[in-house]
């Protein structure tokens, strides 16, 4: 979450040539949605803006005028090519109060044997908007092939909760087939050497 609100301008045009005028002027153009109320439409500091969208679930404090809106990023659009942001959908939300979101997940670690594999690429959860992770780490450290590590297995931070089911599979390890092949094929290969060695020495 930015340690200072934002101070964001009303933006009474729109369109894509409005769009445009407003990232030539430095700033990013922006929706902030409210459950019941009319869209506000908002010009977001470029700067700004970059530095507190780099994660997901960003949590922004906006100044609009003097008043102060709490809100969380729910989409946020990119150029393809240069990644300069282009538009973002911001949510009003209340302190305290508990919001579903999807939280990407990260493999950390490496398995004893095997390669660990994402089921899940993030896994949706219950908590307050600023206590929604970035990230949830999966450690896969001493897994072997065949292991799996299911949404109950995994550590949440206090005051996160899981919505996904709890026993959908998020990670499991495997043997590659072709590297199943060469070992198979190494382990053929080390049988015939000994069988030859051992009919040269009865020779």
């Amino acid at each position: 979450m930015a340690q200072t609100p934002l101070k964001v301008l009303a933006r009474p045009e729109f369109g894509r040539g409005a769009a445009r005028r407003t990232r030539r002027a430095g700033y990013v153009p922006a929706v902030i949605h409210s459950h019941g109320d009319t869209p506000i439409h908002v010009s977001l500091p470029g700067h700004g803006a970059f530095l507190a969208l780099r994660h997901s679930n960003a949590v922004m404090e906006l100044d609009l005028d003097g008043d102060l809106t709490l809100t969380i990023a729910r989409e946020v659009q990119r150029h393809p090519v240069t990644d300069v942001l282009q538009h973002v959908d911001l949510m009003v939300v209340i302190r305290g109060q508990k919001i579903e979101a999807g939280v990407p997940l990260r493999i950390e670690g490496e398995p004893t044997l095997g390669v660990a594999l994402l089921d899940l690429q993030e896994l949706q959860v219950l908590a307050e908007a600023t206590n929604i992770p970035d990230h949830i780490a999966i450690n896969v450290d001493g897994l072997v092939d065949g292991d799996t590590i299911y949404v109950k297995d995994l550590v949440l931070p206090e005051g996160v909760e899981p919505v996904t089911d709890i026993e959908a599979s998020v990670v499991n390890v495997t043997v590659p087939r072709m590297a199943e092949e060469d070992e198979v094929q190494a382990e053929e290969g080390e049988e015939a050497a000994d069988e030859e060695a051992e009919a040269e020495a009865e020779e």
